[in-house]
């Protein structure tokens, strides 16, 4: 009986619904991004930094397409970055974001048919 496949290689982005049962683990990583998802917020934040020219956003920019508050802005970033979509590097006192392919390209996989 060969190992199963642990949950860094790429073989966990083959995984889908429809092709099998997921393991506890990996539905249990699988909510935890879908949690983060599951607020329009923090949805279109990760759109907006996916969709930026350039591959990623300071953070001055994405807070003024929202009615929210910078701190309430900082933290569904924190939310989004906890679930691996989004990484930040600090450049002076901005913060740049980008969407890290490699979960986007997971949750696709899992989704797929």
């Amino acid at each position: 009986m060969a190992p199963s496949p642990s949950p860094t290689t790429s073989s966990r982005t083959e995984e889908s619904l429809t092709v099998a049962p997921l393991s506890a683990e990996r539905a249990a990583s699988a909510a935890v991004v879908f949690k983060a998802l599951a607020d329009p917020a923090r949805l279109r934040l990760l759109s907006m930094i996916a969709s930026a020219p350039g591959g990623e956003m300071c953070v001055c920019e994405l807070t003024g397409g929202f009615e929210l508050t910078a701190p309430t802005i900082s933290h569904h970033l924190k939310v989004l970055k906890s679930a691996g979509l989004i990484d930040g590097e600090r450049r002076g006192t901005w913060v740049y974001y980008r969407p890290l392919p490699g979960a986007l390209a997971e949750m696709s996989a899992l989704l797929s048919p």
